[in-house]
């Protein structure tokens, strides 16, 4: 009796390991498939509204009632009237958007390079002061200064006309003057995490301020360029308020104001034009997207300290 009570115990010990080991595989398989199926269906959310935009844009009744997924008789005419219209140059309105965008994320970046440099390595009289007027300007919403903005454009369109109403140097104006405050403390804080040890490295070596900063400093904050480089051309390329407000001519308007005119009109709301506008309109924003992102990955890995 007691041989067979050890044989017996002794399988029931080597069955135990076993049954732990399918229980740990299960698991897993289980935890697999609620995490691909948690992927599928946000991939599934994500898409549904490009899915959408896309039917409507080769959706030839031109209109949102009734629609599907799989329009019926499917067709590119839409991005056809959408390049070739003479009334909505809609081209130029693109290409206005992406050099206001441009060129607002290249002031941003560089005016406000500079200002986090030198509120974060220098110590001078009024810099908390400084720094606490940044962050209490930016608690005001922008909706309350259009306004002011509107008769400020107003007066320096008279002394100088390429930057006032109805213009894209008064527009860019505004835009870069509202973006600096926000990204120069953003981007201070990201230059506080540099040692500065490298400053005084570069400084026995010879090095002036604008030289430290300019290859000691701008290679370690690259991830912080390219993220504030993206927000302002994302958020520049996307604006409606302020673009709708200063400019009045359809030569001047940005991509944003010109989309509107397809939709405007109470009986002639040409839905599949505005569909194909916003699907083309999107591209730019990828590719920039996909750009910074390249050289955002490059800064982390390859802004280092080596010892």
């Amino acid at each position: 009796m007691s041989t067979i009570r050890q044989r017996t115990a002794t399988g029931v010990a080597e069955a135990r390991p076993a049954t732990r080991v399918r229980s740990v595989k299960t698991s897993r398989r289980i935890g697999f498939v609620l995490k691909l199926l948690a992927v599928i269906l946000a991939t599934l959310y994500a898409l549904a509204p490009v899915l959408l935009i896309l039917s409507a844009a080769l959706n030839p009744a031109n209109t949102l009632v009734n629609q599907s997924l799989i329009p019926e008789g499917a067709t590119l005419d839409n991005f056809r009237s959408l390049f070739n219209s003479p009334q909505h140059p809609w081209p130029l309105w693109i290409w206005n958007s992406i050099k206001l965008a441009g060129l607002t994320a290249l002031i941003v970046v560089a005016v406000s390079a500079l200002g986090a440099y030198a509120i974060s390595r220098f110590r001078y009289r009024g810099r908390q002061a400084g720094l606490l007027t940044i962050i209490l300007i930016q608690l005001f919403p922008n909706i309350l200064t259009v306004v002011a903005l509107f008769l400020l454009l107003q007066q320096i369109g008279k002394v100088f006309p390429f930057l006032g109403l109805n213009t894209h140097g008064g527009l860019l104006l505004i835009y870069t003057g509202g973006a600096l405050g926000f990204n120069t403390y953003l981007m201070k804080g990201y230059f506080d995490t540099v040692p500065r040890e490298l400053d005084e490295s570069a400084r026995i070596d010879g090095a002036s301020n604008f030289q430290t900063f300019w290859h000691v400093m701008l290679p370690l904050v690259r991830p912080i360029l390219a993220v504030i480089a993206i927000l302002t051309f994302v958020a520049t390329y996307g604006d409606f308020l302020l673009a709708r407000v200063m400019l009045k001519s359809t030569d001047q308007y940005t991509l944003a104001v010109g989309m509107a005119l397809f939709i405007n009109d109470q009986f002639n709301q040409r839905w599949g034009i505005f569909a194909a506008a916003a699907l083309v309109g999107a591209l730019p924003i990828v590719i920039v997207f996909l750009t910074l992102q390249r050289q955002l990955i490059g800064g982390l890995t390859t802004g280092s300290v080596k010892g």
